[in-house]
């Protein structure tokens, strides 16, 4: 767990650089326990700014969750999220004082965020408006390495320097505590920052147009306006949403689950054609109330290839979704990897998809047909049309850029997926397809989507199993659905 802090040295132990950054840490250590003193009778607006940055919080983050958040205050903000183990760090000893009475089943650590700090991982790493704050964010982002996994994210909220002025105009009218100097760092000084210290940012948006309780109007302002351009340029606070970038130190193991229903022709160049890849790869197929020798032909070509490990596994729902979801169930692998078995995706194309995956450049790994030319019959017109529009749709609901949302092939980590599963009530159970469902939860879980272009081959057996306008309808109806769970919350 995080260490309390050392006795700090002397001033007459320091050079002028030193003394200058213990006199600004003592000025602010000063004043925030002075808020902190007046916090109980504090009438100011505050109130609502911060409950709405707690139900912000609580959309990024799972309950369950181990969780540090630096600059805590009296930690009602990391209590809101109900974590598994929570940390708290701040150098205000009455704020952690009043923290410690209100949370008890929280730790709270007195200490100088930009000091070493001893080992702990956390899922989470929060710094809600303090940037504004610190000495040197570049070494407090050098110091946040030691406390992150491979799947640990940092989420910042910092002010908008637009609101510099309005800002002091509150203070000046009692509406907002007094403040010191403070830093204003655009989204592209805290992207900047971050790279240099082996961060990646996922995405960025901001919130809150109106930050006083107006009743009609605060919830208009800023659940719509302020999502919308070019309002969202004017919002209060920039979130930043960051991950660490690394590679496992072993290969992992791959799971290529093939949902398979009436693709009898194409199981043998199957086999013959998906590589081998990290440790092991084994083929999960899900066979789905075929009409032809679907599953027969599976059980042959699993007998004539008893070196290869696999698994032949009979669909008792409908839908390629409930396919996958039956087939990353079954998986073994680390890796699980969906791979259409009417081979429009070259499985040759795979390790692209593995080699994103493991070398750390993508949590959610998805391919692309819109970018090279396809063949001739890939693709039907009007698909074609459906696809670009829900690919616009989706860079705009999820705040990264999705150029194909339907191309079969998806790949990420089996632990990633296992949490994506836990959270799936949150955007309800009605997409055939599973891709929607997959997407949907790596967007909620802030995980890096990359998108591998792929050249669309046309089906050589067989025939396709979409239906064009239903599912179509049916595609805009979760899209609609979706808006409300992510963009207008």
């Amino acid at each position: 767990m995080i260490s309390r802090m050392q006795s700090p040295p002397t001033q007459e132990e320091l050079n002028p650089m030193e003394r200058s950054r213990a006199s600004y840490r003592q000025e602010r250590q000063a004043h925030w326990d002075g808020l902190a003193r007046q916090g109980d009778t504090w009438k100011g607006a505050g109130g609502f700014y911060h409950r709405y940055l707690k139900r912000i919080y609580r959309f990024l983050v799972p309950e369950g969750q181990r969780i540090l958040e630096i600059g805590c205050g009296q930690g009602d903000l990391l209590a809101a999220l109900r974590p598994s183990v929570g940390v708290g760090v701040d150098f205000s000893s009455e704020y952690l004082r009043r923290a410690r009475a209100r949370h008890p089943d929280l730790h709270f650590i007195e200490a100088d965020a930009h000091e070493e700090l001893s080992e702990g991982i956390f899922d989470v790493i929060i710094l809600s408006d303090v940037l504004n704050e610190l000495w040197d964010v570049q070494a407090l982002f050098c110091r946040l390495r030691a406390h992150c996994g491979p799947r640990t994210r940092i989420i910042i909220n910092s002010y908008n320097r637009v609101w510099g002025l309005p800002l002091a105009v509150a203070e000046r009218l009692n509406l907002r505590q007094p403040s010191l100097s403070q830093n204003w760092l655009s989204v592209n000084d805290i992207a900047g920052l971050l790279h240099l210290e082996g961060f990646e940012v996922i995405r960025t948006f901001s919130e809150m147009l109106c930050p006083l309780p107006i009743p009609l109007l605060a919830g208009l302002f800023n659940r719509y306006l302020g999502r919308l351009w070019p309002f969202k340029r004017l919002a209060l606070t920039n979130f930043v949403l960051a991950r660490p970038v690394g590679r496992p130190e072993a290969p992992p193991s791959v799971s290529v689950i093939v949902p398979a229903r009436n693709e009898s022709g194409n199981v043998a160049q199957i086999f013959a054609r998906v590589p081998e890849m990290g440790r092991g790869t084994e083929l999960v197929f899900v066979e789905g109330h075929s009409s032809d020798d679907t599953y027969a032909a599976i059980e042959r070509t699993m007998a004539d290839h008893p070196e290869r490990p696999c698994q032949l596994h009979r669909q008792s729902g409908v839908g390629k979704g409930d396919a996958v979801r039956l087939g990353f169930a079954k998986a073994r692998g680390d890796v699980l990897m969906i791979l259409d078995a009417d081979l429009t995706v070259p499985p040759e194309d795979l390790p692209r998809f593995y080699d994103a995956l493991v070398s750390g450049r993508g949590e959610y790994i998805h391919g692309v047909r819109l970018v090279y030319p396809m063949e001739r019959q890939a693709m039907r017109p009007l698909n074609l049309i459906g696809n670009k529009s829900f690919s616009a749709a989706f860079s705009w609901l999820l705040g990264q850029p999705i150029k194909d949302t339907l191309c079969g092939t998806k790949v990420l980590w089996k632990s990633d997926y296992e949490k994506i599963a836990a959270q799936r009530g949150y955007f309800g159970d009605f997409d055939p397809f599973g891709d929607f469902d997959l997407i949907f939860g790596a967007a909620k879980l802030n995980m890096k989507i990359v998108e591998i272009p792929i050249r669309y081959r046309e089906r050589v057996y067989g025939t396709t199993n979409i239906q064009r306008w239903r599912h179509g309808l049916l595609l805009l109806k979760m899209v609609l659905f979706a808006a409300g769970r992510i963009k207008f919350i």
